[in-house]
């Protein structure tokens, strides 16, 4: 027996699935896009605002918890969901770098209030004090010539008045303030009677006047060698 009869009767149902699931296929594919988040939209404004008044500050600012919450709530089905979760992530990220910051700074103001007394020493610009210089009197007008040159006397009355009696002394070396002219007592006994507090002292001159009386127990005496250096120490026992 022939199987073309059953060849023949089974045809037509092939065509009939075929054209059943031709049509069925596009309504099993069609997708609907995801759509995009409202709580996401709302958490990245406020987390814009926020950054941009306290930069770095605002991670660590009690506002940025909410915005978390909104961002923890975006459906996981979003279109924004992979941009909650970046955003979630700088914030989490920015709150442990400002935290460790904060701490380093607690850390070194703690360790500075430690440090004993007179242990550290800011560094200061100023320049340094200059040595203490002898006092400078007012200039109260003429001196009484009857008791001497003092302090305020003009250079130039030493040579010809006071009868004659003071005389150039060797420059001094002062200290804070480099070689300065000296007169002093001539050493006559007319003189020696007329200016009797001026035996001892020299006077120290300075822009023209008499700057001071200097003892001369306050002058320190230095051997100097002709090249003008200091001499060197002798022996004494030799």
């Amino acid at each position: 027996m022939r199987t073309l009869v059953l060849r023949a009767s089974l045809r037509p149902l092939v065509g009939v699935v075929s054209a059943v699931l031709l049509t069925l296929a596009p309504a099993g594919c069609r997708r609907e896009p995801p759509a995009p988040s409202a709580e996401y939209e709302e958490a990245a404004r406020r987390f814009r605002e926020l950054y941009a008044q306290k930069l770095d500050d605002a991670y660590l600012d009690p506002r940025v918890g909410e915005i978390e919450a909104q961002l923890q709530r975006v459906p996981a089905d979003s279109l924004d969901a992979e941009g909650a979760r970046e955003l979630l992530k700088r914030i989490k990220d920015g709150r442990q770098r400002m935290a460790a910051a904060a701490s380093e700074r607690d850390e070194a103001v703690a360790s500075a209030r430690e440090l004993p007394p007179g242990s550290y020493t800011a560094p200061s610009t100023e320049e340094p004090a200059r040595p203490a210089a002898p006092a400078e009197v007012p200039d109260a007008g003429p001196p009484d010539a009857s008791a001497g040159p003092q302090a305020g006397t003009a250079a130039s009355e030493l040579v010809a008045g006071f009868r004659g009696c003071f005389q150039r002394g060797t420059p001094i070396d002062v200290q804070g303030r480099g070689m300065r002219e000296t007169w002093q007592l001539a050493d006559r006994t007319a003189c020696r009677l007329e200016y009797p507090q001026h035996q001892d002292a020299f006077l120290l001159i300075e822009a023209g006047k008499v700057l001071t009386l200097l003892p001369k127990s306050a002058v320190q005496t230095v051997p100097v060698t002709p090249d003008g250096g200091p001499a060197p120490a002798t022996d004494a026992g030799r």
